[in-house]
């Protein structure tokens, strides 16, 4: 894969599909900045893991909803390598429950958590990549922001939000170079996954077109792709990875 950037910010990236990201990228010659919110050991286990096998990384602590740190550490990012090339908006949390139950402090913490987090991201990239005229996003979605799912209105709400947002974002920083783009995986293996039965995987399972989970490695290149120079002509789009289950 060819890049012209030389570094990336990946929110939430200390473990499931984010560290998966962060790996890949960094094997394919990116500097990866990992950001997490707590436990460090687990984002310095990853730091270290990437440049045992010759990559570059570098830890980065910050809460993606906090405006303040965000924009903080951003700037910390651009004062250290000159520059920030890449944006992954993949930090997000879940709180699944119906909605004739659902508080409303429920719905708003998962928007501020998914989406709010990312349109700050995706603003304080647009303002210190557009210095370059280069650059490109990726916001992490979902299969369920494209067709729902009972239980999950705060979620798909965000989730759908933040594919809307990624389409606005495209149209406005076209001009400057810099593409938004987002991916929306379906049922991925990662360990949210792994608690399931057997049983349970295989009843979803038999409703893939393709008969199984995605892997965390699958969304990685897919991100990959479109942050790339391979994907140099393609903004604003939503790219599937939830194999066949939803077209």
């Amino acid at each position: 894969m060819k890049f012209s950037g030389k570094n990336v910010l990946i929110t939430g990236a200390s473990r499931g599909i984010g560290a998966q990201i962060a790996k890949t990228l960094a094997n394919m010659g990116l500097k990866v900045w990992i950001n997490y919110r707590s436990k460090p050991e687990i984002a310095d286990a990853l730091q270290a893991e990437i440049e045992q096998n010759g990559g570059k990384a570098a830890v980065i602590k910050f809460d993606a909803t906090d405006e303040d740190e965000f924009i903080k550490g951003i700037n910390l990012i651009v004062d250290s390598d000159g520059e920030l090339s890449y944006l992954v908006n993949n930090a997000g949390i879940t709180n699944d429950k119906l909605a004739l139950r659902m508080k409303t402090s429920e719905f708003t913490d998962v928007i501020n958590a998914n989406l709010t987090s990312a349109f700050i991201g995706c603003r304080e990239a647009l303002k210190v990549m557009s210095k370059k005229r280069f650059g490109a996003v990726v916001n992490v979605a979902s299969i369920v922001g494209e067709m729902g799912n009972a239980g999950q209105v705060n979620y798909s709400a965000s989730k759908g939000g933040l594919i809307a947002m990624s389409k606005s974002f495209a149209k406005e920083g076209a001009s400057r170079n810099i593409r938004f783009n987002s991916v929306t995986p379906g049922f991925i293996e990662t360990d949210m996954t792994h608690g399931l039965s057997d049983e349970v995987k295989k009843t979803y399972s038999d409703n893939i077109p393709l008969k199984r989970f995605g892997s965390a490695s699958e969304v990685a290149e897919a991100v990959a792709f479109l942050l790339s120079d391979h994907a140099s002509y393609v903004t604003g789009e939503t790219l599937k990875i939830n194999g066949g289950l939803y077209m």
